[in-house]
């Protein structure tokens, strides 16, 4: 499938369990570079009941991740099908994530649902899909994915810094493109605001109105994953088994430990960058978290941070999995060695109808 112009629909639910984001998205390729046009998008929230079963998956055991699978798949054909037929969409295809549940790359193993084939029976389109697997397959961590989208779509950047539930950054150095997981973000600031019975810390008022546990930002700035070498990446399972039961050992406020993790979160940010300086796009749901992004200038003050406009804040990566099931329509590389670590790069995802 090789042309120059695309109408595709990119579907990402991430970490944070904000929702299922869709993109309608023109691509179009002219003298090698590409361009883009997000012309509609949405995100369909969950149900609470759909909420638990994700927030658990991780302790799920093999028939219950099968069942899970299955159960998923038709809820996203169902979202995926009302979205076409809700803006009339004639897409050449669509181009799925699915929502990683499991995230082991140390074990050779990550696992993201909703990319069974069945899917493209659901939707009755074309699905290109599950791409992480066959990275970790070549001995990579299968993430991140979108810095071949950064480098494409992107390139004015010096960095291009996402926000989910888990941070992650990309740039270039030495002619590579270079990107890995800096930090959880929302799985751990959600967290905590659902304690006060908020599905999240609007614009960190929460955290702005607490202080910094002096002692708690040590002990989480001290964690190892932080002195590994990139590449690396971060699943729930680092933030269940070593961030919640490092704060659970205070006895402290949620404002205070909002605040507290927001400042471990901008602390690390300036720290995994190779230069403190240049011009860095900033999106994912916690750009708008206007405490967070106050810490995160307050730590790299010559940095011109960028956050543009809604749709490419809140639909990057939806578009950017667009882009990575055209590449792999087009039989065109869209995973980097140099990000994932694995032995080469490689066009990965499964194509589906």
């Amino acid at each position: 499938m090789s042309k120059e112009n695309y109408n595709v629909i990119g579907v990402m639910s991430g970490t944070s369990l904000d929702g299922v984001d869709l993109a309608a998205i023109c691509l179009k390729i002219e003298n090698a570079k590409w361009s883009f046009e997000i012309t509609d998008s949405e995100t369909i929230s969950y149900s609470d009941a759909w909420l638990s079963r994700l927030k658990n998956a991780v302790e799920f055991d093999n028939l219950e991740l099968i069942k899970l699978n299955r159960d998923y798949t038709i809820l996203l054909g169902s979202i995926i099908k009302d979205f076409i037929e809700k803006h009339g969409l004639k897409p050449d295809a669509v181009c799925s994530h699915g929502h990683t549940v499991l995230h082991q790359p140390q074990h050779g193993f990550t696992l993201q649902i909703g990319n069974l084939p069945e899917l493209a029976d659901l939707v009755a389109q074309k699905v290109v899909c599950d791409f992480r697997v066959q990275d970790v397959r070549f001995g990579g961590q299968g993430a991140p994915l979108v810095p071949i989208g950064d480098r494409l779509l992107f390139s004015g950047y010096d960095y291009c810094l996402n926000l989910g539930g888990f941070s992650n950054v990309s740039f270039e150095k030495d002619l590579a493109r270079i990107a890995f997981d800096i930090s959880p973000v929302n799985t751990v600031l959600n967290f905590y605001a659902n304690r006060l019975g908020l599905p999240y810390d609007d614009k960190g008022s929460i955290a702005a109105s607490g202080k910094i546990h002096g002692e708690m930002l040590s002990a989480l700035n001290a964690l190892d994953f932080y002195r590994k070498p990139f590449p690396k990446s971060l699943g729930f399972e680092f933030v269940r088994e070593s961030i919640f039961p490092l704060i659970e050992k205070f006895d402290t406020t949620v404002p205070d430990v909002l605040c507290t993790f927001i400042e471990h979160a901008a602390m690390q940010t300036a720290l995994a960058l190779p230069g403190q300086s240049g011009k860095m796009l900033v999106t994912g749901g916690g750009a708008y978290n206007d405490f967070l992004i106050g810490r995160i200038k307050h730590h790299l003050p010559k940095m011109e941070i960028v956050i543009p406009d809604s749709k490419i804040l809140e639909y990057k990566e939806a578009l950017i999995f667009g882009l990575l099931g055209v590449l792999k329509l087009r039989n065109e590389i869209n995973v980097l060695s140099s990000v994932t670590g694995a032995t080469r790069d490689h066009s990965s995802g499964v194509i589906y109808g």
